[in-house]
């Protein structure tokens, strides 16, 4: 910027209307210089927020309706290393998503729906364990598209552990304001707090806030929403099973976190 000074200096002497052309020459110029810098940071900012997000752990779910991946959270360790064992040694092969409510889930992960007859009862399968609790709000819940672990209730799992292996996967509605004041209440009854900044993404976007702080979200969907939306459109049975077997052909982890130990 010093020979720029040294070159509106030399035109002051030659009248008011040169000064000002130069003048204006200067502030375009910062103007440019400006617009460069802020263009250059904003491609960092993008470019180091696409590197974060290639560090997650990503699953391949292969199912008889189409494709949908999944993304890990490493904010969950317990649960991210769990799926991505059982998903690798194809533990959910062959199993169904057995339990599916419009508007609301698709659930899965029960080994005992794998090759289950029409009409039989499921939701009780699992390993010999079950995962302590990892919940991360305020900053991950129940937005469309979560991946979270099912559990039994309350009255027999008071420390709420998930399950070793079922999950879920959320769709739900869009809230409306009164859902949101509902969901609000009754949350703080539990302690927990529906923050302004989730409440507006829970209306926008749609999810299951009456969840959040209860299960554990591990995941969320980054490709195939619509094929979670085209198996909650088939129809099902008094238990919420789809009377069209809604299989899990193949799992495939893609991609471990930086953070998952090899």
């Amino acid at each position: 910027m010093y020979l720029l000074d040294i070159f509106i200096s030399f035109f002051l002497s030659g009248g008011e209307k040169i000064r000002i052309f130069a003048q204006n020459i200067k502030n375009m110029l910062k103007n440019r210089i400006l617009f460069v810098l802020v263009l250059l940071l904003s491609l960092f900012a993008l470019s180091a927020q696409a590197k974060k997000k290639e560090k997650r752990a990503i699953v391949r779910i292969e199912t008889s309706c189409g494709v949908v991946r999944v993304a890990l959270f490493d904010e969950t360790p317990l649960h991210r290393d769990n799926f991505l064992k059982l998903a690798s040694e194809g533990y959910y092969d062959g199993t169904l998503f057995h339990r599916c409510i419009k508007d609301f889930m698709i659930q899965g992960g029960d080994p005992d729906s794998r090759s289950a007859v029409k009409g039989q009862l499921l939701g009780e399968g699992g390993p010999d364990y079950t995962i302590p609790a990892e919940f991360c709000l305020p900053y991950i819940y129940h937005w469309r598209g979560a991946l979270a672990a099912a559990r039994e209730s309350d009255d027999v799992n008071p420390e709420q552990r998930s399950s070793g292996s079922q999950f879920y996967i959320v769709y739900g509605k869009k809230q409306t304001p009164a859902d949101i004041k509902k969901v609000r209440s009754m949350l703080s009854e539990k302690g927990i707090e529906l923050t302004s900044q989730i409440s507006d993404d829970y209306q926008m976007r749609g999810g299951t806030p009456h969840l959040d702080g209860q299960y554990t979200v591990f995941g969320e969907v980054i490709e195939g929403m619509d094929v979670v939306k085209q198996i909650l459109a088939i129809p099902t049975d008094k238990n919420d099973r789809p009377m069209d077997d809604v299989v899990v052909q193949k799992m495939t982890v893609e991609q471990y976190s930086k953070a998952k130990k090899k």
